[in-house]
């Protein structure tokens, strides 16, 4: 297998091509990275910022530089020694634009008689396909016919074959497909898609001529060496993961491979995957909690209660997760009903057969009423104790979900009973696909999109994949983590920060320090609401959390991102459902609040207190992540401080200029300061990746090491091999409180160490206090370096 050293992630798009991404191969190179990972490069909806769109895999993205702008960025990384990861998107394609998606604009022109009516997801057994697009039903009347399409503003649509002639109305009743008003896409739609977006139509990647025909290009690109690593976008979408990765692991069987699966503490990766590891959000979870003082829990609680926010997170998950399934995912809810039932009321039947899709019938369960199966099925999505099971693996988590349903619904026990024996007596066939596809886009929008949103006691915690509910992680607990990842997926990925990030490592080790000053947080709090409140009270500590976090931070970025948490929360407006006087005070508080110097002095103020020990906290969770088991990602600018916010605000464009000067004076041999240039970070970054890329050897295993002296909690450090030992400070604000240092030492190997940091030598058993004396972390390596 061919694996990087490490991974730099970044963002393409049209406004950064294959062109640019070109030109920062060679800083990449001196950065010390060991291949680059870029978002999807196939071909998407025009203009799209992010690529996860795509409309014709067959083919690199034109608005990116096409096949040549492709060819030319893989030539100049091979140059310069470094590798190129793909990300790759296998259960969806874009449909927002139809005639992009050219087998998108098949289906709708000739119906389930189009070469590719088998390759989207979509429900044949209802007279025709819907597609949620107009203002509302009445809109039918706004329809225009020019030439053989059908046109309703900016939307065009194929008329089929022998159907034109006669009003627009009369034209668009005899094709394949009903425009119908948007609202009613989320409660009738008869095509499977991305949560619950409808523009993203999933793909039956499941059938063999399907998986040739979404993969061909890349792989052909891997068996060329262009490509040497792929990430898999949300694999939990697919009909037969595991099967999925078996077909892409043959396609490229020396290929890196990681899964964008979101592991829930204590789950683990199936073991049939023939895959490498995850996408790391696992190990940010991890890495970051270990950085957050457990003993603050009490705090944060009562303040959450105190300005009127919920604080039993299983209760606001329960509930966000019964929004999920009885207000957004209904289409999706009674499809699956319906293969329980045998009532299809316009819904697929079918058994799952791993070569060819959904075919014939499942043999459904007599006597189960229709409203009792739509129960069963939402009740068992929400009681999911991870994102999905893999029957006949992970049968445990069905378990556990079947237990807690049962528990919540009594009255639901014959119905829980007639799912239960179905789905075991077929774990392939048509229910058990169903609902396994089905009950990860419940836990990730009743969760991540709308529960962390919701239950803001302590927003550095709210991460994909974290765990809000358990505050912190113990360092034995975390060295356990971190050996089983060194034994069990060695080259797995490793993150801090992604697109997907709710807020970036930055941000959250800033926040990281608020566990340590719980008082003095809560006094703030209580004194800026009393100031300038926001009228609902998540929101309202989130705000406050952010401002801090991010600062400095300008109104409209802290507006925007407001907005968006706003309606995500699903609280006081939606994305769909707006409160408008609500949404405008909102967009208004990020100026007051700046506005009103007093106010804005007394944050800023605040800051300064925890600003220097964010700075110890990022460094620290920065080196722990490069240095540790695993292959880490770095996400694109994050080698200096980054306080960005989730999308769009962490897709903003990267000062590449100012990295290149910091990284500059780092080769001359400067040691800059930890200030707020975040030259240190880049520093840390360029010496571990560098370290990681020369002498891979150096980084294999995992042993604990413990310090020794009064101030040894604070002071996290481990061994790699025998010749590399990492050594990092955390909780800094209860160690300066303390009396520092003092007597702290850590015992090491016998021998001659070197920080790779400072290139300053220690013995076997140096203290803490000049071991830190320069750089709060350090990175040692024993014998003649």
């Amino acid at each position: 297998m061919t694996k990087p050293s490490s991974t730099y992630r970044v963002q393409l798009r049209p406004e950064f091509t294959f062109g640019d991404a070109a030109e920062l191969v060679d800083y990449l190179r001196e950065l010390g990275v060991g291949a680059l990972y870029t978002s999807p490069v196939l071909d998407a909806t025009p203009g799209s910022t992010h690529g996860y769109d795509v409309v014709d895999p067959t083919r690199a993205r034109p608005e990116l530089g096409g096949e040549e702008g492709r060819k030319a960025l893989s030539a100049r990384l091979k140059d310069a020694g470094l590798g190129l990861v793909v990300d790759i998107v296998p259960n969806h394609m874009a449909v927002e634009v139809p005639k992009a998606d050219a087998w998108w604009w098949d289906v709708l022109r000739h119906g389930r008689d189009s070469a590719y009516a088998g390759y989207f997801d979509i429900d044949w057994s209802r007279a025709r396909l819907l597609l949620p697009v107009l203002g509302d039903d009445d809109a039918v009347s706004e329809l225009a016919v020019e030439g053989d399409e059908l046109v309703y503003y900016d939307h065009r649509f194929p008329i089929a074959p022998g159907t034109g002639g006669g009003s627009p109305r009369e034209v668009h009743d005899r094709q394949h497909y009903e425009l119908v008003g948007w609202r009613r896409g989320n409660a009738e739609l008869n095509y499977r898609r991305f949560f619950d977006i409808t523009n993203l139509a999933a793909v039956s990647v499941e059938k063999p001529e399907v998986f040739a025909e979404t993969h061909g290009e890349v792989l052909r690109w891997v068996a060329d060496g262009d490509v040497q690593g792929l990430r898999v976008d949300h694999p939990d979408g697919l009909a037969d993961p595991g099967g999925y990765m078996k077909r892409l692991r043959e396609g490229a069987p020396d290929a890196w491979l990681v899964v964008e699966k979101i592991l829930h503490p204590g789950e683990a990766l199936p073991q049939s995957w023939p895959v490498d590891g995850t996408t790391g959000y696992d190990a940010l979870r991890e890495i970051a909690g270990v950085f957050v003082d457990p003993a603050a829990a009490p705090a944060f609680t009562r303040l959450a209660a105190e300005l009127g926010g919920r604080t039993d997170f299983h209760a606001v998950e329960e509930q966000a997760r019964r929004l999920v399934t009885d207000r957004i995912l209904v289409a999706e809810v009674r499809r699956i009903a319906a293969l329980l039932t045998g009532r299809p009321e316009g819904h697929l039947e079918g058994t799952y057969v791993p070569e060819g899709g959904l075919q014939g019938s499942d043999g459904p369960s007599a006597g189960v009423e229709p409203e009792a199966a739509r129960a069963a099925v939402a009740e068992v999505m929400i009681a999911f104790p991870v994102y999905r099971s893999y029957l006949p693996e992970g049968g445990e988590n069905w378990a556990a979900a079947l237990e807690l349903a049962r528990t919540r619904r009594p009255d639901l026990g014959a119905a829980l009973d007639a799912l239960d024996t179905q789905v075991r007596g077929e774990p392939e066939g048509g229910l058990a696909t169903r609902i396994q596809q089905t009950s990860g886009m419940v836990v990730a929008k009743g969760t991540e999109d709308t529960t962390f949103y919701r239950f803001t006691r302590f927003a550095a915690l709210n991460e994909v994949g974290g765990n809000p509910d358990r505050f912190g992680l113990g360092v034995a607990d975390f060295h356990g983590l971190a050996e089983n990842r060194a034994a069990a997926y060695p080259a797995t990925m490793t993150t801090l920060t992604t697109h997907d990030t709710k807020r970036s490592e930055d941000t959250r080790a800033r926040l990281a320090v608020l566990s340590e000053v719980p008082g003095e947080f809560a006094a703030a709090v209580r004194r800026w609401t009393a100031r300038r409140p926001i009228d609902e009270p998540a929101l309202n500590l989130l705000a406050w959390q952010t401002l801090v976090g991010a600062w400095p931070i300008s109104a409209e970025r802290l507006a925007g991102y407001l907005d968006k948490a706003a309606k995500e929360s699903k609280l006081r407006t939606t994305w769909t459902d707006h409160d408008e006087p609500f949404e405008r005070a909102v967009a208004a508080w990020p100026g007051q609040v700046l506005g009103d110097a007093e106010l804005a002095a007394d944050v800023e103020a605040f800051v300064g207190r925890v600003r220097g020990p964010g700075w110890v906290n990022s460094l620290g969770q920065k080196l722990v992540q490069l240095a540790g088991p695993g292959i880490p990602d770095v996400y694109q600018g994050t080698e200096l401080w980054d306080r960005s916010l989730v999308d769009p605000d962490n897709r903003r464009e990267v000062d590449y200029a100012v990295r290149r000067e910091i990284l500059g004076r780092v080769l001359a041999g400067e040691l800059p300061e930890v200030d707020e240039t975040g030259a240190a970070k880049l520093l840390v970054v360029q010496k571990t990746l560098t370290l990681r890329r020369e002498r891979p050897e150096l980084f294999t295993g995992y042993r604990p090491l413990h310090a020794e002296g009064a101030a040894a909690d604070h002071l996290l450090a481990f061994q790699r091999g025998e010749d590399l030992a990492v050594a990092v400070t955390r909780l800094p604000v209860g160690l300066a409180r303390d009396g520092g240092w003092r007597d702290t030492v850590l015992p090491l190997t016998e021998g001659v160490w070197t920080d790779a940091l400072t290139g300053h030598t220690v013995g076997e058993r140096p203290a803490a206090a000049p071991l830190f004396d320069r750089y709060p972390v350090a990175l040692l390596v024993r014998g003649d370096s």
